[in-house]
């Protein structure tokens, strides 16, 4: 294990309820006011993919096998895969904001088989059941990873309470610009094993080769 992948990320405001709460508020004003779905987090190329896997990778059982989307923010993930006939579909954030915009954009799309809910996925009390097949984060351990308030725990904590919800052989699909491919096997190795790693586009400077998206699959030991 070498210090790099022990190493915490520096702390911002992108890993406080404050934060999202306040971009929120703005991102439904703006939705009411234009319609305006608001910031499509690591773009729409990257959301694409995650239902791509999710549909020719993963083989869920659309009527019957639970999603979560872990910081659902918009939910313009989960109106995707309510359009792509999946049938049982649960969004959570901790920001009540978030919840709001999401149940907006859920009614604006003529959605009603999404559950919503306020949910603090490091929050040991969150009563989230243990029946999932998928758990979806695209950033929330990111931002997670960026809390000034203990980083590591709350990692740690997430990585358990995700364990805990899935079912066994339960998938969690991760999208991170913030960590590697390598720092996150590190992390989750004592309860994940990594599945597969979905191809993003790579840059080159000095010689190096590397992403500025990561996205993996595990799968629940």
């Amino acid at each position: 294990m070498t210090d790099k992948i022990m190493q915490e990320l520096d702390p911002s405001d992108l890993g406080t309820l404050e934060f999202w709460e306040k971009t929120y508020a703005v991102e439904i004003e703006n939705f009411r006011d234009h319609g305006d779905v608001g910031e499509v987090w690591f773009g729409s190329e990257s959301a694409s993919k995650v239902v791509r896997c999710i549909n020719s990778k993963l083989l869920l059982k659309k009527e019957e096998d639970k999603i979560i989307d872990l910081g659902c923010g918009n939910g313009m993930l989960l109106v995707d895969l309510a359009n792509e006939g999946f049938k049982k579909l649960v969004g959570v954030d901790y920001s009540q904001k978030a919840i709001n915009l999401s149940a907006a954009v859920l009614e604006e799309n003529n959605i009603s088989n999404v559950e919503l809910q306020v949910c603090d996925i490091v929050d040991a009390g969150n009563n989230l059941p243990g029946d999932f097949k998928l758990a979806h984060d695209k950033g929330t351990y990111d931002a997670i990873s960026l809390s000034p308030e203990n980083p590591k725990e709350k990692r740690l904590k997430y990585i358990e309470n995700v364990h805990k919800i899935l079912l066994r052989g339960g998938y969690l699909l991760l999208t991170s610009c913030n960590w590697t491919k390598d720092e996150l096997v590190e992390h989750f190795r004592e309860k994940f094993d990594l599945l597969l790693e979905i191809p993003t586009r790579t840059f080159a400077f000095g010689g190096q080769i590397g992403h500025t998206v990561t996205q993996l699959v595990f799968t629940k030991k």
